[in-house]
């Protein structure tokens, strides 16, 4: 195959976010028309293109290879030149610019390349933290080295919610996912568990539970939720950043591994990455006396080098989790206690709330599967918020 041939086929057509469209001429125009001239502009076109291009301005023409991956941040991996590169990691993402952490550990504030931000994507922000990148260092006169994103290398393990009807990757490029909960101040919320665990499952990113603040309640309390999480081949821990209990066990299963941490605010995530690793001294705040609910201290999340091997990302608290890509019929199969009944049932579309001869709900009678595990798949198929 001749070099001609060879660059053509890294030649791709894409779609561009709509805000590129050509500039249309508005029907406010006609507003100082005649009264008897105003019929006639009302049978004429609301906006007229401006040049003849129309929905042809949406598409452009890249070099670069075709991603069929979902994970991936954008539908193409763009051709850059490498040898002016260098490869770094996303650490905090911010509006114009974020911190990129290069391999010799120097850390840039880089902009994004504009066609990486005006490619169409189903995502919020192009840019997640943990993102592997390539980036152009620039020159500047400033303390702090500058440079340029030109490339955001395919993903795994991403951690989506929706907002708004569109996707917010929280996280990208992690090995599993902490789900921290308060056992007091806040109180703990076993719902938000299960909304978590399906999101888990579905990115094939390893759930460990852990719930923090067992200092303040005694810990025979936490056996029955602890027993069937348990049970489920969920890993929970029980820790106290204050007392440093339970701390040790974290370290091991947080060690060399990519990790991020997601929970309500106020639960002590912040709290417990400067009791394993003080040097990272992260701005903390107490829980609200008045409604006893944490206060947004974590804006963003903030990927961290730890210490004694590994990387985590401290994410911002979360009230309600609304997962991101997940329809109705898929639910019971991210929940591995109602999986196993979902085939035994008489119909093969049985939602599992209304049928007769429903495996799942003669499993819940029967206590094969806890009833409040139940009623949090019910409020997920429904697509019910759960506070």
């Amino acid at each position: 195959m001749s070099k001609k041939k060879k660059k053509q086929k890294k030649k791709l057509r894409v779609d561009f976010r709509k805000n590129r469209t050509t500039r249309s001429r508005r029907r406010e125009r006609f507003r100082d028309l005649d009264p008897e001239q105003f019929d006639a502009a009302e049978d004429l076109a609301a906006e007229e293109r401006l040049s003849g291009k129309g929905e042809v301005a949406r598409r452009r023409t890249v070099v670069g290879q075709q991603l069929d991956d979902e994970n991936a941040a954008l539908p193409v991996q763009l051709e850059v030149d490498q040898s002016r590169c260098l490869a770094g990691r996303v650490l905090r993402v911010g509006g114009l610019v974020s911190q990129v952490q290069a391999e010799d550990g120097t850390v840039y504030h880089c902009a994004v390349r504009r066609l990486l931000k005006t490619l169409s994507t189903h995502e919020r922000h192009v840019l997640a933290a943990g993102d592997r990148v390539l980036f152009h260092p620039v020159p500047t006169s400033g303390d702090v080295p500058e440079g340029l994103i030109v490339r955001i290398e395919p993903r795994r393990g991403v951690l989506s919610r929706a907002t708004r009807g569109r996707e917010h990757v929280i996280v990208a490029n992690v090995d599993q996912l902490l789900i921290v909960l308060s056992a007091e101040e806040p109180p703990l919320k076993p719902n938000l568990i299960d909304r978590l665990l399906v999101a888990a499952e579905k990115a094939q990113i390893q759930p460990v539970i852990l719930i923090n603040k067992i200092d303040l309640v005694d810990p025979v309390r936490l056996q029955p939720l602890v027993g069937l999480y348990a049970q489920l081949g969920y890993p929970v821990l029980l820790v106290s950043a204050v007392s440093g209990f339970g701390l040790p066990r974290l370290r091991r299963v947080m060690q060399d591994k990519q990790t991020a941490l997601a929970g309500q605010s106020g639960v002590g995530k912040s709290s417990l990455l400067n009791a394993l690793d003080p040097r990272l001294n992260i701005r903390v705040q107490p829980v609200s006396p008045d409604t006893h609910k944490g206060r947004h201290t974590t804006t963003s999340a903030q990927l961290y080098r730890l210490a004694f091997g590994g990387w985590v990302v401290d994410t911002p608290g979360v009230r309600q989790f609304e997962l991101w890509d997940v329809v109705p019929e898929e639910v019971a199969g991210f929940f591995r206690d109602i999986r196993p009944f979902v085939n035994r049932c008489r119909y093969p579309d049985c939602t599992h709330m209304s049928e007769d001869a429903c495996a799942v709900k003669d499993a819940v009678a029967d206590y094969l599967i806890d009833t409040r595990r139940y009623e949090s798949y019910c409020h997920l198929f429904l697509g019910n918020p759960v506070d």
